[in-house]
């Protein structure tokens, strides 16, 4: 296996794979942006005879590229079997996000030539679905920010350089969806709610007075005690299975207090015994 490992960032226009890139430069990647895929093996090969260390490099690569579509298969199945690590992480997002997105930048799609937004939406998306069906990870971004998205990045990307698999708590709403890329969804709205308390509604699921109310409960003990049980069971084998990251989604209805309160308690108790444990608040700011 060859020392170098490639990260390719392709998906839709506007889906956020700017703000991926970027991520992985702040972590230590070598990033390159729309690079010509017939010039991959050659820029591997610079990478490789460099008198620095580069052994972690990212692309992003996409429609922008004209031979991106027909030579990325061959070029990368040629990289591969000559014991190259790579993985493609494929960013998409609605339609209807990717449009509000173009219109607040007042960018014009690049497929849209002339024609609307949308319909060059629906044109890349085609184009793409075959791409999208190679991909090692694929990310929905409609219901992420910014900071969200670099904070995913970040904990997906840890396992580069640490051997535990990344394990992200990630606290949602129900009211505001199921998140897209949970591995696994937890419901704690039979907990009792902190936001039917006068004193405590206003506040969030990190002040102690709410993550207090939140604990006190025998159900809440019980249920941290099971939970704790078959997350710790799972883990082993996941990584068993070569997974490099575990997502943990801990609903309530609003995302603001039982969810946030747990979501940190899981966090804090692996992270006693583990590295690159995260915890995430999708719906905090909401």
């Amino acid at each position: 296996m060859k020392e170098l490992h490639l990260i390719i960032i392709s998906g839709l226009s506007g889906s956020g794979k700017s703000t991926a890139l970027k991520t992985l430069e702040d972590m230590g990647f070598f990033c390159v942006d729309n690079l010509p895929i017939l010039l991959l093996p050659k820029f591997i090969d610079l990478c490789n005879s460099s008198t620095d260390d580069i052994s972690r490099v990212a692309l992003c690569a996409d429609i922008r590229e004209k031979t991106f579509l027909k030579e990325y298969t061959p070029t990368l199945e040629g990289l591969r079997g000559e014991g190259y690590r790579i993985q493609l992480i494929f960013l998409e997002s609605t339609d209807e996000v990717l449009i509000q997105r173009f219109s607040e930048t007042r960018r014009q799609h690049p497929l849209s030539t002339g024609g609307s937004v949308r319909e060059g939406i629906t044109l890349e998306r085609r184009m793409l679905e075959d791409l999208k069906g190679q991909a090692d990870r694929i990310i929905d971004t409609s219901d992420l920010n910014v900071h969200q998205l670099r904070a995913l990045f970040q904990e997906y990307f840890i396992s580069v350089s640490k051997q535990d698999m990344s394990l992200t708590f990630m606290s949602f709403g129900f009211k505001h969806g199921i998140p897209h890329d949970a591995d696994m969804v937890l419901d704690v709205r039979f907990l009792p709610n902190p936001y039917f308390v006068p004193e405590l509604k206003e506040l969030d699921g990190h002040d102690g007075r709410v993550s207090g109310y939140v604990l006190q409960w025998p159900e809440t003990q019980s249920f941290i005690e099971k939970l704790k049980d078959f997350i710790s069971f799972q883990i082993p084998l996941f990584e068993r299975e070569g997974k490099s990251y575990l997502t943990v989604a801990v609903g309530c209805t609003g995302g603001r207090h039982r969810s946030v309160t747990l979501a940190d308690y899981l966090k804090e108790h692996y992270s006693r015994e583990r590295e690159g444990v995260f915890s995430i608040h999708r719906d905090l700011e909401k």
